[in-house]
């Protein structure tokens, strides 16, 4: 009986593994929550019923951003309390936005070049809702902190695309932190916001400038990614010819 239960466990962490891997089979991760994320995804993507689609979780995810920016409307014109709609709105964005495509792989209808565009496309719409958000609220004087994250985000997302480019392998995190760790970030500033009032300014321009040096150190990497791929297909070229 023991013996028998015992190969029931291997099998289902055997199972387990396999299916991970499957889902993930086109991404590295590196952001310090991956664990918890790859294991709760994996957990979800079982459970997701089958009428719904890869597209309706990519809709689902940019409507959470939509939340998020009705939270900052109805907090400027309504009552600050209204913020907590934002966080509530981070999570759904990370419900669609996480388990769009990673459905896909585990049901085996991947659509790979047809899903890594409609995710870009989207994270960029997402991520222009949210500064617009946070345009609206803020007080005149830190209104410029909303364009600045926009700019850096679009900065960070060039730079993952280029890495792919570059390297055939595709990392949409910045060493440990990615848009997972980003988001409960700002959630817990929100819920700051709305506890103390005219913190989310001072919050916001750390993210900015936290955003900045990751992405100036991230580009010096690029470079050097280019660099040592340029150097092998030149001394590919070179032998060739020889």
């Amino acid at each position: 009986m023991e013996e028998n239960k015992l190969r029931e466990e291997a099998h289902q962490v055997t199972g387990d593994n396999s299916i991970l891997k499957r889902i993930f089979q086109d991404r590295k991760r590196t952001n310090i929550l991956s664990g918890v994320e790859q294991s709760t995804i994996s957990w979800l993507v079982k459970r997701v019923p089958t009428f719904i689609t890869s597209d309706m979780l990519t809709f689902i995810g940019t409507a959470g951003s939509v939340i998020v920016l009705l939270s900052f409307i109805l907090g400027t014109y309504v009552g600050r309390e209204y913020l907590l709609l934002g966080p509530i709105g981070l999570a759904i964005n990370w419900f669609g936005d996480s388990l769009d495509g990673r459905i896909a792989y585990y049901r085996n209808i991947p659509r790979k070049w047809y899903g890594f565009s409609l995710d870009i496309i989207m994270d960029w719409v997402s991520t222009v809702l949210i500064g617009l958000g946070y345009l609206v609220y803020a007080r005149n004087e830190y209104e410029l902190i909303a364009f600045i994250f926009v700019a850096l985000y679009g900065w960070a997302m060039i730079i993952s695309q280029l890495r792919y480019k570059i390297t055939d392998i595709y990392s949409i995190d910045a060493g440990v932190v990615g848009p997972t760790e980003i988001r409960i970030i700002l959630a817990i500033i929100i819920i700051l916001e709305v506890l103390f009032g005219h913190l989310i300014e001072y919050f916001a321009t750390g993210i900015c400038v936290v955003l900045f040096i990751i992405n100036f150190l991230d580009t010096k990497k690029l470079l050097k990614l280019g660099d040592i791929r340029d150097n092998a297909e030149r001394e590919a070229k070179q032998q060739k010819a020889r």
